[in-house]
């Protein structure tokens, strides 16, 4: 497990996280829902927060081994998918909402853009097994 903060984060709280980012948790008014990673992006409030990347590539990590398993959790994987669709369809494709009304700098383009690919690329990299765990993280490690 990977240290978050001063406090471990373990499978059952990664599990909750990663609902909240890509926003389905039952519990619309939690603070992670509001303003987790799909949450920021609308209503879009001017700005990205990166400590949500980042908790995010914490959690590939601390769900590293789920991934490896001959029956990965679908849950998981629909969240993933997710995040990554809907942030590409809002925030990286022109006709976009984002794009489309001006919302967002090139700036942050890229930057979305470069936080999906190391998100998409270590859950490909983890969904391979082999417990390849530093070569899925290889690109955020150099981040």
């Amino acid at each position: 497990m990977r240290v978050k903060g001063d406090e471990m984060m373990d499978k059952a709280e990664a599990l909750f996280l990663l609902k909240c980012h890509a926003f389905v948790h039952e519990d619309l008014e939690h603070e992670k829902m509001q303003h987790g990673f799909l949450g920021m992006l609308r209503p879009f409030r001017g700005e990205l927060d990166e400590r949500n990347f980042h908790e995010l590539m914490n959690i590939i990590e601390v769900l590293a081994k789920e991934f490896e398993k001959p029956q990965v959790n679908r849950e998981i994987l629909a969240c993933f998918w997710s995040i990554c669709q809907l942030a590409r369809a809002w925030a990286l494709y022109p006709d976009g909402m984002l794009q489309r009304n001006g919302l967002l700098s090139k700036e942050q383009v890229e930057l979305m853009e470069e936080w999906l690919d190391m998100i998409s690329y270590a859950v490909m990299i983890l969904l391979e097994g082999d417990g390849q765990l530093d070569e899925a993280l290889w690109g955020y490690r150099n981040y």
